[in-house]
């Protein structure tokens, strides 16, 4: 089962506490907006996982389900498993100081653990499966993808060939991007990096050079696939956190990479190379010709939401939407054109750290990203504002507490789901 992949009982916690964070603030919400009104009665404690979230609206007033909370707590979690958790995740329901004290403390546990000899990977995934402290995320991403060894004493090695490596990929490939085989490839590259976010950032001169450097290795490198668009996106996310480990600056929208020294910039480089590779190798299906994995995971996408919110397939189905039409950019993009870059880090902490993250978890967080809007879905009525509405969410303001609710919710879609043998299919 898929719990067995992970610690189940450190993810479920996480997942209790954040949704039973966010049943207190929508319950205050509501005591807010209508003060002579009773609290809600204490649900029974039933323990069983629900299947089907359409179920469950079924059995409520027409009225209920639209005002009912995002992603559906009572669908989520077992109600007796969230209230045995004590304690507060969000910052804005508790002093100051906690927040600090709490982000101190987990620091301190990864500090512990990468301070051994010999990372315990299996650990460092269990603590980084609900967020990875800024100061320790280059080197945990750079560990849980693979490009750097457990073992303490091997890094210093490992980085020096590694980089050694990729510059010598540099030296032999880049001057052929010009070469009529090859031009077409840098002039698509080229094309596709201004349009990239943020912009502030990428539309440097010299971050825009290392973006086609990488993207072109890549491609060379990799002639089943070659470049794709969408693949651009993914360089994005390393780069940034990388980088940060160098800049005093909090915000990398408006950071001056022409301060960073050359020889930190060629090292930010080449390992954001090797990690962008390692994530691709696990998808790259969803590049070659037609791109096969990603029409594949767009389908089981479709299938799922058929079983988790038949009301939402069927609204989509009757007004014409096709999953292709706005899935395809989730799958291809990691959510990444959906989401903040912010929130992408954060989303990239826990798909890290899941089995088979990027390939098999991101499908049920589009799953819960989709039925996360069903509210609005279930209220359009025409299939251009249907369309353009999935083509352009509201998430601008979104934060870390957004991102671990859809996390949570992906959690318990897997859980319910995965391994079972109608897994997709009624």
């Amino acid at each position: 089962m898929a719990a067995e992949n992970l610690n189940s009982s450190v993810v479920m916690e996480t997942a209790h506490r954040v949704l039973r964070n966010h049943s207190q603030r929508q319950e205050r919400h509501q005591r807010r907006e209508q003060p002579s009104a009773e609290p809600p009665p204490v649900p029974s404690g039933d323990l069983r996982l629900v299947k089907s979230v359409s179920e469950s609206h079924t059995a409520c007033p027409a009225d209920s389900a639209s005002n009912t909370a995002p992603l559906q707590r009572s669908q989520s979690l077992p109600h007796s498993a969230t209230a045995a958790l004590g304690g507060a995740s969000d910052p804005s329901t508790l002093s100051s100081s906690a927040p600090s004290e709490r982000e101190g403390s987990r620091l301190g546990k990864f500090k512990q653990l990468l301070a051994g000899p010999n990372t315990d990977l299996e650990e460092l995934r269990k603590l980084s499966w609900s967020g990875i402290p800024k100061p320790v995320r280059p080197i945990t991403w750079k560990l849980l993808s693979g490009y750097l060894p457990a073992n303490v004493d091997r890094r210093p090695a490992t980085l020096q060939r590694k980089q050694k490596e990729y510059f010598a990929f540099i030296e032999h490939y880049y001057d052929s991007r010009n070469d009529e085989v090859h031009q077409d490839t840098y002039r698509q590259i080229h094309i596709d990096i201004p349009r990239m976010t943020p912009e502030a950032l990428i539309l440097q001169p010299k971050v825009t050079e290392i973006f086609e450097r990488i993207l072109f290795i890549w491609a060379i490198r990799h002639p089943a696939s070659g470049y794709v668009q969408g693949i651009n996106d993914l360089v994005t996310p390393f780069f940034v956190v990388f980088i940060c480990e160098h800049i005093e600056d909090d915000g990398v929208d408006t950071a001056d990479v022409s301060r960073v020294p050359e020889e930190v910039l060629r090292n930010v480089e080449a390992d954001t190379y090797w990690c962008m590779s390692r994530l691709l190798d696990g998808i790259q299906d969803n590049y070659t010709f037609a791109q096969p994995g990603i029409q594949m995971k767009v389908k089981m996408l479709e299938e799922l939401v058929s079983r988790i919110d038949e009301q939402v397939h069927r609204h989509l189905d009757q007004h014409e939407v096709r999953y292709l039409q706005f899935a395809f950019r989730w799958m291809n993009n990691l959510l990444m054109r959906e989401v903040p870059l912010r929130c992408t880090i954060r989303l990239w902490d826990t798909y890290q750290s899941e089995p088979e993250g990027f390939s098999h978890f991101h499908l049920y967080v589009c799953a819960a990203f989709l039925v996360r809007w069903r509210k609005e879905i279930l209220e359009e009525r025409d299939f251009q504002e249907l369309l353009l509405f999935l083509q352009n969410l509201p998430t601008a303001h979104w934060g870390d507490g957004d991102v671990s609710l859809l996390l949570a919710e992906a959690y318990r879609l897997k859980f319910a789901f995965a391994d079972a043998p109608n897994h997709y299919k009624k």
